[in-house]
């Protein structure tokens, strides 16, 4: 058993890291690769991500300068296994448009920017809500910005920690206020809060007994 501290949501992180061991998260080998994964995983699941993903390498697209330019009917053809992928093409080219305008395709000037800029900046791209703009900066370029989903809400909703209808600027609000400011944290916390959804929190027929969370408030 770890020692407790005087950090409830440290306490959950450790017990959730002895528990399921470092997440190694996000995949992608390069930032460029984690953004557009970030936008290609909403509303599907990630293997799928990975055989578009793996489509566009095949293809040699991953590039700023590809994706910009190239047709929509084309890369929607490329990241079909993704689900929704009329859609999801338009985000990228969206997404791709405004990275070509405002930083010349190169992600060094992205990492340059404060996220008090860039975070606003995303959410104007047609496409890309919160969860998604949030991914973008903390795994993609290491900003400090905790990133919170339906599983976030579900777990800690459910050990009674937070309102179950909470928002989501509410939620991250939450963690930020009670974390250290480390994105590092922040990357293998939300990575821990996704796994521990996917194996015993789950949304029917949660594992309840073998919860590495089991009496946590005992």
């Amino acid at each position: 058993m770890l020692p407790k501290t005087k950090n409830p949501l440290l306490d959950i992180y450790q017990r959730l890291l002895a528990f399921l061991g470092p997440s190694h998260w996000w995949p992608g080998e390069t930032p460029l690769e984690i953004i557009i994964g970030a936008i290609l995983t909403q509303n599907t699941a990630w293997s799928n991500v990975e055989r578009a993903i793996n489509r566009l390498k095949a293809e040699g697209a991953l590039s700023a300068s590809i994706l910009h330019h190239v047709d929509e009917a084309l890369l929607g053809e490329w990241i079909r296994p993704a689900g929704y992928f009329r859609i999801k093409a338009r985000r990228l080219k969206n997404f791709f448009d405004f990275f070509m305008t405002e930083y010349q395709g190169r992600i060094s000037h992205l990492l340059d920017q404060p996220l008090t800029v860039l975070r606003p900046q995303l959410l104007r791209v047609n496409g890309i809500g919160p969860e998604t703009a949030d991914s973008i900066c903390l795994y993609a370029l290491g900003k400090p910005i905790f990133v919170v989903d339906a599983y976030t809400q579900r777990i800690f909703s459910r050990h009674r920690l937070i309102e179950e209808e909470i928002g989501y600027d509410a939620l991250q609000s939450y963690f930020m206020d009670r974390l250290p400011e480390d994105p590092q944290i922040y990357n293998e916390y939300h990575a821990l809060i996704v796994r521990l959804g996917k194996a015993f929190c789950r949304k029917k027929n949660p594992r309840c007994p073998e919860c590495p969370l089991k009496n946590l408030n005992a």
